[in-house]
């Protein structure tokens, strides 16, 4: 009971993991609108499965975990690359079998006991033992997203409405989606030591997907799926405190619960269920 009466936030380690949840939360907000827009989904996914061996081989050989995941997104997207040339027929298929490889050997090493002490907690993540060096770095990749979107902003819109052509915007659709990709790439690298690679694509995907079902437009899509992200970590810090769960998981738990109810709401306001709706 009189845990309950204490603040989360009165606690370093808690107002840290706040201040780099309400970063990461801009930003995985932000560009998930057009991750989802753009139907990447599943490409935002297999890049944090994919970046697991190298994040656990950065944290074997003892060199930063920036470097690590960006080697892990780089020979993930050549293995695809050469796998989809290899089955043309379902480039999805071979997708699928590049990264589940990738990720389960990276969970066999991360898991075996010649693994460092730590190096299982890429897997969820370690919010609460964020520093101010993560949080600074955060912050930087935020910025850098954020002002590459806003000046790729009407190309943006103009690929999404006109296809893979680009119409006036000049851009073709897969220079568009390569700028996302790198981005998405960014974005996850950033993100991974506080969530870990099972639980960043949620960012990404989840608060977008709620706020898709909400609004119409995509000026209030941004900064209602921005504005869903930092709720989740908030209410996610708070539960984890008082409840004594994991913070990185409790906080996708409230984004779940987020899209949930904005579902039922879709539903009960257009009477056709919104998860079944193409």
């Amino acid at each position: 009971m009189q845990d309950l009466l204490i603040d989360p936030l009165s606690y370093g380690t808690t107002s840290r993991a706040l201040v780099e949840m309400t970063i990461l939360g801009i930003a995985g907000g932000v560009l998930g609108c057009w991750v989802v827009l753009f139907r990447l989904s599943y490409g935002a996914e297999s890049l944090a499965h994919g970046m697991l061996p190298g994040l656990v081989l950065a944290g074997i050989i003892g060199v930063p975990l920036l470097a690590g995941g960006a080697f892990g997104i780089v020979l993930a997207g050549i293995l695809v690359a050469i796998a989809s040339r290899m089955h043309r027929s379902d480039p999805d298929t071979a997708i699928a079998v590049v990264v589940t490889t990738l990720f389960g050997a990276g969970i066999l090493v991360a898991l075996s006991p010649a693994a460092p002490a730590g190096v299982g907690e890429l897997l969820f993540g370690n919010l609460l033992g964020t520093g101010w060096s993560e949080i600074i770095v955060s912050a930087i990749s935020t910025l850098l997203v954020l002002v590459v979107l806003g000046l790729f902003h009407s190309r943006l819109l103009a690929v999404g409405f006109d296809g893979d052509s680009g119409g006036f915007a000049g851009v073709p659709g897969r220079t568009v989606n390569l700028i996302l990709l790198v981005l998405v790439a960014t974005t996850i690298l950033v993100s991974v030591q506080a969530l870990g690679t099972l639980l960043v694509a949620a960012l990404l995907v989840g608060p977008a997907a709620t706020a898709r079902l909400l609004t119409r437009r995509i000026g209030p899509m941004v900064v209602t799926s921005a504005f869903l992200a930092t709720l989740a970590g908030l209410a996610g810090l708070y539960a984890s405190f008082h409840l004594k769960t994991a913070a990185g998981a409790s906080i996708v738990v409230f984004i779940l619960l987020f899209f949930l109810a904005a579902a039922t709401l879709s539903a009960v306001r257009t009477g056709v269920p919104a998860i079944g709706r193409g």
